[in-house]
């Protein structure tokens, strides 16, 4: 039976925490996760990751975002890469979200950096390649995904071997893939427009004192199925093995 596994780098701000819950709860609900158990390690709190060697032929991996930044190279963070680098030698589907997306680029060779485009937040178009068009994640969603986004810093080089899926105005290596079992999406499927509001509201001066607008931003905020379904194929993906 299928078993998802939950690699936890960080938490929500607080308060979208308080009233919508965490990472977690959001990605096994856009999964629809309700066949096989699941288990959620929280790395960045001193967790211990369960050897490779356990991983079973029916498991999945999720690694979440993080409010912390990959080239702080926290110890935690670190040990987590080496298990992910481990990890990615066997045929367990592996799933990258933000802080996760970034930390397998990194496990596997690729450099993560300051953005130069600066903050992203909001909602994004992501912009197919013509091997994301034909992704067993991304293939037949369209050509352009509405997704929502949040972070500082993005993939400025891939790990050797992977594929690009996606582009968006301000990561150029927003989402890729390795072999047909590993995937990185600097997106946050697992966000709804009233999450990544919450975000906004949380880090309005911040973003004000960057240059942006959190006003428009937020306006701007829209729902799409497109993380859902994103969630849901890399779901039937682990149950298929």
């Amino acid at each position: 039976m299928a078993k998802l596994l939950i690699v936890k780098t960080g938490t929500t701000v607080p308060s979208v925490k308080a009233r919508r819950r965490d990472f977690d709860t959001w990605i096994k609900t856009g999964m629809g996760w309700d066949s096989g158990g699941f288990e959620v390690v929280h790395v960045h709190l001193g967790d211990a990751l369960p050897a490779v060697a356990e991983l079973g032929d029916g498991d999945g991996i999720v690694i979440t975002g993080s409010p912390d930044k990959v080239t702080d190279r926290a110890p935690w963070s670190e040990r987590t890469a080496a298990w992910i680098a481990d990890a990615a030698q066997t045929v367990t589907p592996m799933l990258g979200i933000c802080y996760g997306h970034q930390l397998i680029a990194h496990a596997l060779g690729g450099e993560v950096v300051d953005n130069p485009h600066g903050r992203q937040i909001g909602t994004t178009d992501i912009t197919l390649t013509e091997e994301g068009k034909t992704d067993a994640l991304f293939g037949g969603l369209g050509e352009v995904l509405h997704v929502p986004v949040s972070h500082v810093q993005s993939v400025a080089a891939l790990p050797d071997g992977a594929r690009l899926l996606g582009t968006t105005e301000g990561d150029p290596h927003h989402a890729f893939a390795i072999g047909d079992h590993i995937w990185g999406m600097q997106c946050h499927p697992e966000f709804d427009s009233s999450i990544v509001r919450g975000y906004i509201e949380e880090r309005s001066a911040a973003i004000a004192s960057e240059g942006l607008d959190p006003d428009a931003l937020s306006r701007d905020c829209i729902d799409s199925a497109d993380g859902t379904l994103l969630l849901r194929h890399f779901a039937d993906r682990v149950r298929r093995r």
